[in-house]
């Protein structure tokens, strides 16, 4: 697409894991390395214990320290795996999760590509799965995380930092010459804090704790789905007490 199709046209920017998708690519492709033998040998057994610690909720940090043993797992891996390795898992991880959507923001995605949106998927997830995504969902470009690979295999360098939405979200508003005016943002978790601040409807979507807060100081519309029920939380006067509605 050229800038000049885009220049005039508003911009949503969606966070995937989470937010779109009912569950973290970056874990299932991890997990799916790992069902084909292509982690360290003792890699699924450190990860299953991490899960189901955060499975039990055994402290309040459980889920994080779950994410960081992935992080490490995952970047040892892919030091010598073969490129085609991967893009066999990712293949298999796509097709599995691909429809596993939440209703809202399928529906917001519908909704805004029907009134012109330009619509822009950012995730630190890996740029192949989301790519695959962002195609299937008729998203208009997209920031993933880039491994860097060399003559057919990964090297296990990190090009794009884990996280860090705000910089790739400009970089795609300047390449199509568009601006933050009049612009919706929607993400669950406080890496995307940042991506948030930057546009003119931030929305947090079944956020964690360090984006509710953040929601919750500064008076940003959230939204939590559950089961076949979608509520909007909205502020009551400014004494940061929310009433739950209905939405369906």
């Amino acid at each position: 697409m050229s800038t000049g199709d885009t220049a005039k046209r508003k911009f949503a920017v969606f966070d995937i894991d989470g937010t779109l998708i009912r569950w973290q690519l970056y874990h299932a492709v991890v997990s799916e390395l790992a069902k084909r033998g292509h982690l360290a040998d003792n890699a699924e057994q450190v990860i299953h214990n991490a899960r189901m610690t955060w499975k039990k909720r055994s402290h309040s940090e459980s889920f994080r320290e779950y994410e960081e043993v992935l992080v490490h797992t995952y970047l040892d891996a892919l030091k010598g795996l073969k490129t085609n390795d991967y893009l066999t898992a990712v293949g298999s991880v796509f097709e599995e999760h691909k429809d596993q959507v939440y209703t809202y923001t399928r529906d917001l995605v519908t909704s805004l590509k029907a009134k012109n949106y330009v619509l822009f998927a950012i995730s630190g997830s890996q740029n192949e799965i989301v790519a695959k995504l962002a195609t299937y969902y008729s998203f208009d470009d997209y920031k993933g995380a880039d491994f860097e690979q060399k003559d057919g295999y990964f090297t296990g360098r990190v090009n794009t930092p884990f996280g860090r939405k705000l910089e790739p979200l400009k970089e795609l508003v300047t390449k199509h010459g568009l601006t933050f005016e009049g612009s919706i943002g929607v993400g669950d978790s406080g890496s995307d804090i940042s991506m948030l601040e930057a546009v003119s409807k931030p929305i947090a979507f079944n956020p964690n704790r360090d984006l509710f807060e953040t929601a919750k100081l500064r008076g940003w519309e959230v939204i939590i789905e559950r089961k076949n029920v979608v509520y909007k939380l909205t502020q009551e006067g400014n004494n940061g007490q929310y009433l739950l509605a209905s939405t369906n």
